[in-house]
């Protein structure tokens, strides 16, 4: 089944389950709607006491079961399937005809409702307006947000920022606020005002975290130097954040785990969500107690022990399981993925890999020459009338500082990826004509393609052992580079099955 966007068929299935009645907070937006549900879910469970959270993202990661998670933990198959046969049951003896994505959506809310979850916090899969997150009763919303509006998903949204801004600001509910990011097109502002306007909700601008000095009473002992072996791998430290909120009455100071400056965007939009609910003269809160449970404290350990894999998360490879002792580490590979699938999200990647790689290459007292290894392992998502040519520009050739006496290899590997469970319309864009792109963008990289035809079974596994080739030295060990899994979330999730624990790493 394709993508259909309406909210008849759910508004009808919805009458036919138990009444859903959890206080949300619901997030739409381009770019970004993640990582402040991440964030917003670690800062109501860091609480005191803690609040039992439900959350509910799309697409899933590893599995159909980690898009709903309770206190960050994906709901078992046995809960997921009981509260699923009850939505299709309705669905089926009612012939309402429900999409796939209709049915996660109310499978999810039946969760929440069954576990009587504190809070929930609802991502939009599409756009807004006619996103199935959106039959969530009025009464329900505590607060909404839109983070960073960009183009993506023209054919159905819109060909104009404009076009998906009035789709995505569809959320806005009467008398509730909604929050709003920091935004790349001014012209988003004046749509979302309008927007609110009509709906009789409450716009508030989003305050954005600025970066402080490092303070090691409250960041910790800093680790000055980023190494890229996988050994010794030293990561990137936490962004040291200050920003004054209205609901606490001193600047708050905490350590942001999440990499990239778009990440105080982010941590903006979650804090500004949560002062908006502490700060709410209508009172309309007072049952969840949250004035007395979330204090600057509990605000500064949700952010530190926030996890959002796939989101410049940094990963090490083990080697296989056949390999000797002494071959364990010395094979290993870093790797970086990122769920970068459109040219926004793909500059904020390319400006991170630039910055590691800067801090990689910082002071040192032997300036012995180095090679250092950058490898890409690239899929897309056939989306038009987004282009490979547009989403791939921002990452290659990748624009990173070079000292004289460092050298970087650059490789290329392109394939495709797993087709998303309950989602067969989601195709990759053919490895051949990526390899057309790459070789235009990057001529000096070295590119290995899997064929147009082949099976996907063992196209990942193909394409990582010929990049370990590519970052071994002489004597077979992996030197010193990084490999950037990226171009759909669907490849890190790809990815992220060889790595058993990675929900957490």
């Amino acid at each position: 089944m394709s993508i259909d966007l309406s909210l008849d068929r759910i508004q009808i299935l919805f009458t036919h389950l138990p009444r859903y009645d959890r206080p949300t907070c619901h997030i739409a937006g381009t770019n970004g709607k993640g990582s402040v549900s991440a964030l917003l879910t670690s800062i109501f469970r860091s609480s005191t006491p803690p609040y039992r959270v439900g959350r509910y993202n799309s697409p899933h990661l590893v599995s159909i079961y980690d898009c709903i998670t309770i206190d960050d933990v994906p709901v078992s198959q046995e809960v997921y399937k009981d509260a699923r046969a009850r939505v299709e049951k309705a669905n089926g003896d009612h012939a309402i005809g429900a999409t796939s994505f209709e049915v996660l959506t109310l499978t999810a809310l039946q969760i929440f409702q069954d576990l009587q979850v504190d809070i929930a916090v609802v991502e939009v899969g599409m756009g807004g307006r006619l996103d199935a997150t959106n039959v969530i009763p009025d009464d329900c919303i505590l607060v909404s947000a839109l983070t960073a509006v960009d183009l993506d998903h023209q054919a159905f949204l819109g060909n104009t920022v404009t076009e998906i801004t009035r789709e995505k600001a569809g959320i806005a509910r009467a008398g509730k606020p909604l929050i709003l990011a920091l935004q790349p097109h001014s012209s988003v502002n004046l749509v979302v005002q309008e927007a609110c306007d009509q709906a009789g909700a409450e716009l508030v601008q989003a305050i954005v975290p600025s970066i402080r000095p490092w303070d090691d009473n409250v960041d910790g002992v800093r680790k000055l130097e980023v190494k890229l072996t996988p050994e010794h791998f030293i990561p990137p430290t936490p962004q040291p954040i200050q920003i004054s909120l209205r609901c606490f009455s001193v600047p708050l100071q905490a350590s942001l785990p999440l990499q990239g400056e778009h990440q105080l965007d982010n941590l903006g939009t979650a804090l500004s969500m949560v002062s908006t609910l502490l700060t709410d003269p209508a009172n309309s809160t007072l049952a969840l107690n949250l004035r007395s449970r979330i204090t600057q404290r509990t605000v500064q350990e949700g952010i530190r022990s926030t996890v959002w894999n796939g989101r410049l998360s940094f990963h090490r490879l083990s080697a296989s399981p056949g390999s000797s002792r002494s071959e364990q580490g010395r094979e290993d590979l870093l790797v970086l993925a990122d769920g970068a699938h459109n040219p926004a999200s793909s500059a904020t990647l390319a400006s991170y890999v630039a910055k590691v790689f800067a801090q990689t290459q910082g002071p040192r007292s032997d300036r012995a020459p180095r090679t250092i290894t950058l490898s890409y392992m690239l899929a897309l998502s056939h989306s038009p009338p987004k282009t490979p040519l547009q989403t791939l520009s921002p990452l290659l050739p990748p624009t990173i500082p070079v000292h004289e006496d460092v050298t970087v290899k650059i490789n290329v590997a392109l394939l495709r990826f797993t087709p998303p469970e309950g989602m067969p319309w989601v195709k990759s864009v053919p490895p051949s004509e990526l390899r057309d792109v790459v070789a235009a963008r990057c001529p000096g990289a070295q590119i290995w393609s899997a064929a147009d035809d082949a099976a996907l079974d063992g196209q990942l596994a193909q394409a990582l052992e010929w990049i370990k080739k590519q970052h071994a030295g002489a004597d077979g060990a992996v030197g010193e580079g990084v490999v950037v899994v990226a171009g759909s979330l669907y490849l890190v999730a790809d990815f992220y099955r060889l790595l058993p624990s990675v929900a957490y790493d």
